[in-house]
């Protein structure tokens, strides 16, 4: 069995689950960090060993690039490329191809596109980027989709959707007649889109149920649209599919959006926000979210938040970690990412023991008050 429903919070949708792969189980709700470029930035696997990181997310757009498929095939897949013994999710490229409108264009087969590095000219179709997944040996692999901007027109976005649709169905066929390279099973995600209109949403969530993947991803949100609009999408979605299956809400993000979303019943998540706002400087606590560049920090001896038991907080200082930005060393970014990553895990954490607990509702009020402020002294 990939997927197990251990329990339901007796006042929400919230879940707590558990997704068996052959590179480990991974208990949900959970947070996937991002590992764009086979790395989760600034963090070795060591790092993320440390704060028990069950689960990363590489990107087959950036990856299929450089250093290319064919590359970390002769490697044997992409967890030995890059010494990462635990499971893995690859997304499909879709979403980097949809940030590159000005250099793609779609049709039937695929999208064919320009590299943001050189310029060089490729084309993805849902064969393509399915064999590229089996050779990058990911546990967890995503259709080809079109991610639809926001705003755009219902006829646009139900065109585009039924397009994905047709995609899905190629690569769930491939799906059953190939097999995986490197000895461990993988698994297929279907992508649910529609952007922001309900009946085109239902029709794709029939659809891709009707195909049975092992695993449902929710695409096409945090594009733009108002949370509360995000948040309809996502309850309508997760009413629909099935209870038996994991459900990914991609690119989602902010701690109180990631809240919001596992009372609506979702299970997985990945976003860039905890890597790249460490890097700008700011962390988030259960306190609260700070800037460490600021001023106010100079002599503040204190930890980022003397609750937390990550190496970062464990050993350093505020001030000393607003000196290391200041001095532009790279030690500030990896301490400040690594805190970030570890606030994000025990955040999951912490709302799976919620809801094993029947109380999640009350606890997620009382995390969202905390969580959203700014901390200034």
């Amino acid at each position: 069995m990939f997927f197990k429903l251990i329990h339901t919070d007796k006042s929400t949708k919230a879940r707590a689950g558990l997704i068996q792969t052959d590179h480990g189980t991974i208990e949900t709700p959970i947070f996937m960090p991002v590992g764009t470029q086979a790395t989760v930035k600034t963090l070795s696997p060591r790092d993320l060993d440390e704060i028990q990181t069950q689960i990363i997310l590489s990107n087959t757009y950036h990856l299929f690039l450089r250093p290319g498929q064919d590359l970390i095939e002769e490697f044997g897949g992409l967890h030995r490329f890059m010494s990462w013994n635990k499971p893995i999710l690859t997304d499909s490229g879709g979403y980097q191809v949809f940030s590159l409108q000005e250099l793609r264009k779609l049709d039937e087969n695929g999208v064919h596109f320009q590299s943001h590095l050189d310029g060089s000219r490729h084309t993805f179709t849902p064969k393509s980027v399915f064999e590229t997944q089996r050779k990058l040996g990911s546990d967890i692999m995503m259709v080809l989709d079109e991610c639809a901007p926001y705003p755009a027109d219902e006829a646009y976005v139900d065109k585009s959707n039924d397009l994905t649709l047709r995609w899905a169905e190629i690569a769930r066929n491939l799906y059953e007649t190939t097999q995986p390279l490197y000895g461990h099973r993988q698994w297929l995600f279907g992508i649910v889109q529609g952007g922001t209109f309900l009946p085109i949403r239902e029709k794709s969530a029939r659809a891709l149920i009707e195909m049975d993947f092992p695993g449902y991803a929710i695409g096409g949100l945090a594009v733009g649209e108002p949370q509360e609009t995000m948040m309809e999408m996502t309850d309508f979605c997760t009413d629909l599919l099935p209870e038996s299956k994991p459900r990914y809400l991609m690119g989602v993000g902010k701690p109180h959006d990631i809240l919001e979303a596992i009372e609506r019943g979702v299970d997985m998540f990945d976003c860039v926000i905890p890597t790249r706002n460490a890097r700008n400087g700011t962390v988030f606590t259960f306190k609260g979210k700070m800037v460490l560049k600021a001023a106010r920090f100079k002599n503040d001896r204190q930890p980022i938040d003397s609750d937390c038991r990550c190496y970062t907080c464990t050993n350093f200082s505020r001030g000393y970690l607003r000196h290391l930005y200041n001095a532009d060393e790279i030690l500030g970014l990896h301490l400040a990412t690594l805190h970030n990553v570890h606030f994000y895990l025990q955040l999951v954490k912490e709302a799976r023991n919620a809801i094993l607990n029947n109380r999640y509702a009350e606890w997620k009020t009382k995390i969202i008050s905390s969580i959203t402020k700014d901390i200034l002294n």
